[in-house]
């Protein structure tokens, strides 16, 4: 049996691949009310394809009271090497793991056509800017290239963390001149340059087929700017100076709203020169459980982000964790990881956290999941005690302001 433990445009179109291939799929995704650990039950083979480090993080932690000895995890989200020798931490010892991002976007997902960076070499290292996977930490891909070839052509690329990082030294090239492009053709509606015969000049370059999709930028979110962002930011190291600088022009662009169009709707943001700059971008995610339309979850002025008052809802608008101190401060710093991540930035980047408790006796309790997320140095805090929140049984909310990385600003630094 597989399970996959999926969301967004890319895993529902991956799963139907698996059913149609006659594999019997057990699939999660968030607000069924199916637990992880109760998807996975059973599961030989389980899959994931999830928006980031921190979701696959979560999920497959919730997953692990499921997992069989014996079963194997293939990691298919974009995360990098990093976050794959964290896996490989977080996992029993029992269960295998091998690392399998793919290239393509929804269209190639629902054709069978994507390319999968497959790793997972057992005995094999993976060194260079990973720092190294232990020997033995991964499996054979042969375990399982049979159900990863429904997806497409299985490139085996050797140790575990391998396929992350091919993944992402891919995205360094691609995304950028995505970026790029979008400059150039500011550039020439600047100076007078016809669009059209600029895009036919640039047919007959190396980078025709990559501008061909920025003529009419996509009405369909294929790969949206968002996780464009955010493979940017997962891969452009210290130094380099072409990711950095398309990092901060797709951050911006995020930050002004569009962060789920997709990702060729950088042309049309950077042609018409905005800039974020001083405003207040209000900021609501999909990926977090929505408001009550009263409050946006956050909103962005230059290069700092307020966030809103984060309680312990699920997607349905119901408490999460009643009556649990521990079980609430999870999921509110669960939610608050969500949305640091959505702006490129960590809890290490939190300038100010105020707390409001219902029992301050419970301070202890919820300290201690706090110290989780929170480490080294602490942020400047207050705490509070209340006597109620907007709905009995929150035991407490919590919101923050948070320095975000700056933005690079055309002619500035």
């Amino acid at each position: 049996m597989i399970a996959f433990l999926g969301q967004g445009r890319m895993g529902v179109p991956m799963a139907r691949r698996l059913a149609a291939a006659g594999h019997d799929v057990t699939t999660w995704r968030r607000g069924t009310g199916v637990t992880a650990a109760a998807a996975v039950d059973g599961a030989d083979l389980v899959i994931t394809m999830l928006s980031d480090p921190a979701a696959v993080r979560e999920v497959l932690t919730a997953a692990l009271p499921g997992l069989r000895p014996g079963a194997t995890v293939v990691e298919m989200s974009t995360i990098g090497p990093e976050a794959v020798r964290e896996l490989r931490a977080l996992l029993p010892a029992g269960v295998g793991l091998v690392d399998a991002p793919v290239l393509g976007s929804v269209g190639p997902a629902a054709e069978g056509t994507l390319t999968v960076l497959a790793s997972g070499l057992a005995g094999g290292l993976a060194g260079g800017l990973t720092g190294g996977l232990a020997g033995g930490d991964g499996v054979d891909v042969a375990r399982c290239r049979e159900v990863l070839s429904v997806f497409g052509t299985v490139r085996e690329l050797g140790p575990l963390g391998a396929g992350a990082a091919m993944k992402l030294a891919v995205m360094n090239a691609l995304v950028p001149a995505q970026v790029l492009l979008a400059e150039t053709l500011a550039y020439g509606e600047a100076h007078g340059v016809d669009r059209e015969a600029l895009f036919d000049v640039l047919a007959l370059t190396p980078l025709g087929a990559l501008a061909e999709r920025l003529r009419v930028p996509a009405a369909e979110t294929r790969y949206s700017l968002a996780h464009a962002a955010k493979d940017l930011e997962l891969g452009a190291w210290e130094g380099a100076s072409v990711a950095g600088a398309a990092r901060s022009r797709l951050q911006e662009a995020r930050a002004a709203g569009l962060g789920e169009r997709d990702l060729t709707a950088i042309a049309t943001h950077v042609g018409e020169g905005q800039q974020a700059g001083g405003r207040a971008v209000p900021l609501n995610l999909a990926t977090v459980p929505a408001t009550n339309g009263m409050y946006s979850h956050a909103v962005r002025a230059g290069d700092t982000l307020y966030i809103s008052g984060v309680a312990a809802f699920d997607e349905r608008g119901e408490i999460v964790g009643e009556g649990s101190m521990a079980a609430q401060t999870e999921h509110v710093y669960r939610v608050i990881e969500r949305i640091l991540a959505d702006q490129g930035a960590g809890f290490g980047d939190v300038a100010f956290i105020r707390t409001y408790l219902t029992d301050m006796d419970a301070r202890a309790e919820h300290g201690a999941v706090r110290r989780k997320f929170i480490t080294g140095t602490p942020p400047a805090s207050t705490t509070v005690e209340v006597s109620r929140l907007f709905m009995p049984g929150l035991l407490l909310e919590v919101d923050l302001i948070v320095a975000l990385p700056p933005r690079v600003t055309p002619g500035g630094r």
